[in-house]
C-alpha cells in the first residue's frame, strides 16, 4: 500500500464507568475499525462506534467498533453507525473502481437500488437516516433532481434518498456521518 492510500486517522476517545460507577476514559487513540480502498487512492472511512437495533445500553466497557467488527454499509432499522469518511477528488476514481468500489465495503445492493441512469458513479440509496457534517474541504451532494455544494461546517439530513457525493475540487473532503437504520421505503434496498 502506498502513501496515497493512507487515510488520515481519526482520534477516538471513549468513556465508560469503573467498578464504583465513576466515569473514566476507557480508551484514547485512533479508531480501530478502518476501511481503506485498494482501488481508489485516498478513499476510506473509520468507524468510531456502532449499535445494534434495540435498547442502547452504556453498561460495560466493551468496544463496539474493533478492527474485527464487520461494519455494514448502513445499520439495520434501529441500529446506528458513526463513521468519518474521506472522499478524494473525483479524478482519483478509475472507471473500474467507479463500478466496483461498492463491493469493497458490501454495498452492492445500495448501488443497485439507485437510479440506473444516475449521473455519477457514487449514486446509492440506503435504508437509513444520515446526518452528515463536512469537517474539511467541500463536496457536492447530488440527488436525482438537484445538487448542492457543501463546505466545511455544512450539514445534511439525508433521508433514505438516492444520492451521490461528488468531490470536484483538487483536495480531499472529510465528512462525519451518523447513520440510523430506518424502515425501508423501497424493497429493493435490502440485501
Amino acid at each position: 500500500m502506498t502513501d496515497n492510500h493512507v487515510v488520515q486517522p481519526v482520534r477516538r476517545i471513549v468513556t465508560g464507568h469503573d467498578e464504583h460507577g465513576r466515569s473514566i476514559i476507557v480508551s484514547d487513540g485512533p479508531c480501530p475499525n478502518i476501511f481503506v480502498s485498494d482501488d481508489v487512492q485516498g478513499f476510506g472511512a473509520s468507524v468510531a462506534w456502532l449499535t445494534e437495533p434495540g435498547d442502547i445500553s452504556n453498561a460495560g466497557n466493551d468496544d463496539a467498533a474493533t478492527a474485527e467488527t464487520q461494519v455494514p454499509m448502513y445499520p439495520k432499522a434501529g441500529g446506528t453507525i458513526f463513521r468519518v469518511a474521506t472522499f478524494p477528488p473525483d479524478t482519483a476514481y478509475s472507471d473500474t473502481a467507479a463500478t466496483t468500489m461498492f463491493s469493497e465495503f458490501g454495498g452492492e445492493h445500495a448501488r443497485a437500488a439507485a437510479a440506473e441512469d444516475s449521473r455519477h458513479f457514487w449514486f446509492h440509496r440506503t435504508d437509513s437516516l444520515d446526518y452528515g457534517i463536512v469537517l474539511e474541504g467541500e463536496i457536492w451532494l447530488m440527488t436525482d433532481e438537484g445538487e448542492r455544494l457543501m463546505k466545511t461546517g455544512d450539514v445534511v439530513v439525508q433521508r433514505g434518498t438516492s444520492h451521490s457525493w461528488s468531490n470536484r475540487s483538487e483536495k480531499p473532503c472529510r465528512m462525519a456521518f451518523i447513520l440510523i437504520g430506518s424502515l425501508p421505503l423501497f424493497e429493493e434496498t435490502r440485501p
